[in-house]
């Protein structure tokens, strides 16, 4: 991800904000009245450097998909991002994923870049059509709105959100500052979803702390974490956010999406497990994530 990224991080206040005032309009009080499923992914799985890390030594690309869903319970679809699947490959990802997976596709760029956000084309309708075949193994897609579309177009994402199927889950991350600029502007678009079931994802990097809302507009949170290269301070921020959504559990968050980016993607897995060995701690929660594999010694013994 390279929104928001900073070559250098020295003088960033990575602390937390507060829980956005809106928060309270979310809160149930009580705990979910059963482990709030807690999900952990990568944004993308068919990373050769992962051999012997994440995936067994000698995995054959055609390969990854297996090993990726049995490392991770979901995944930050960017496939769907570039082209709508075919109908074969959608059973293939459903079948090949374990009960407890779930993938979080991201809207077509042909859809979400569009003017009308594809309301004016059967793209959406073709999109929903195909992406309904993951069934229970569909998670929440998501919707990551241009950096142009400002607050102005709030009508806009309303109208969009609104013939939007409740049968899908879906999450909304936008960009452009005017969202954030001021408090009444982040809580109407914390209202438009909250209206129409939709959850708004909060994204955590280095170099746009305005983005951090820290706001919920339903039940379900989808977290987008940039970490720098597995700097100390991913780790304490990592602790830091499992720290809030404890908090949040205990109000009655029912569903979390957690997905920590690193550089090209090559270390998140080590992040991910990180994120995952202190998740697990958090009572009433149930996750899943990955054990990477021990280096060979004999490998080790070459260097």
């Amino acid at each position: 991800m390279k929104f928001g990224k900073l070559a250098d991080i020295s003088t960033v206040d990575f602390q937390l904000p507060a829980d956005a005032p809106f928060n309270q309009q979310v809160y149930t009080g009580q705990q979910a009245p059963q482990p709030v499923p807690f999900y952990i992914g990568c944004t993308g799985y068919s990373m050769k450097e992962w051999t012997g890390k994440v995936y067994p030594k000698g995995t054959k690309n055609k390969d990854y998909l297996h090993h990726y869903t049995r490392q991770f319970n979901t995944i930050e679809h960017n496939t769907t991002h570039y082209r709508i699947p075919e109908p074969d490959t959608i059973n293939k990802w459903r079948d090949e994923a374990p009960s407890d997976f779930r993938y979080c596709p991201k809207i077509p760029q042909r859809i979400s870049h569009s003017r009308d956000l594809g309301m004016g084309s059967q793209e959406l309708r073709l999109f929903w059509e195909r992406i309904g075949g993951l069934e229970d193994r569909l998670g929440c897609c998501f919707i990551q709105l241009p950096p142009h579309f400002a607050y102005k177009k709030l009508p806009l994402l309303r109208e969009f959100l609104n013939m939007w199927p409740p049968s899908i889950p879906l999450a909304v991350e936008v960009r452009h500052e005017t969202w954030f600029a001021e408090a009444q502007r982040t809580e109407d678009w914390l209202q438009v979803l909250r209206d129409s079931g939709k959850t708004a994802v909060i994204t955590d990097v280095s170099g746009r702390r305005d983005v951090l809302h820290m706001g919920l507009s339903n039940l379900t949170t989808m977290i987008r974490f940039v970490g720098n290269g597995l700097h100390p301070s991913d780790y304490s921020r990592i602790d830091e956010w499992l720290n809030r959504l404890s908090q949040w559990i205990d109000q009655g968050l029912r569903e979390v999406y957690f997905f920590p980016h690193e550089p090209d993607n090559i270390l998140a897995p080590e992040l991910a497990s990180y994120l995952h060995s202190q998740a697990q701690l958090l009572p009433n929660v149930v996750t899943r994530g990955p054990k990477l594999i021990e280096p060979d010694p004999e490998q080790l013994r070459l260097f």
